[in-house]
């Protein structure tokens, strides 16, 4: 089932919220939501509505894979274009993708925190 890019940021936006420790705001400007995990980001989500998007981490090579294999899937959107990806509507985006990766890209997020930091 295709996702809209308003489904597509409403589900990134619950699964974020779902997740120990998280927080939001808007540190950079105000058309960027973006959430951290112990202080580090995890996920941005554009409020521009001409482009409904989100970006997330993302291993390199799945990152890539992902982006061969979506169409709306393509290098991250502000940050590192390596370790990020962004993700637009699209006819093969589903919920559970967009839940999976903001998922992923939260425990990536994690990984570089120390344990005693981490919320339990």
């Amino acid at each position: 089932m295709t996702t809209s890019g308003e489904q597509l940021q409403n589900t990134a936006r619950d699964t974020a919220v779902a997740l120990p420790g998280v927080t939001g705001g808007r540190p950079f400007t105000e058309q960027l939501d973006v959430y951290k995990v112990a202080g580090k980001v995890f996920l941005i989500i554009t409020d521009d509505p001409n482009e409904l998007i989100i970006t997330v981490k993302a291993e390199p090579e799945y990152g890539r894979l992902l982006q061969d294999r979506h169409t709306s899937i393509t290098p991250g959107r502000y940050l590192d274009k390596r370790h990020w990806i962004s993700l637009g509507a699209g006819p093969d985006i589903t919920r559970d993708l967009i839940a999976e990766l903001v998922d992923d890209s939260y425990h990536l997020a994690l990984e570089t925190v120390p344990q005693k930091q981490r919320p339990r």
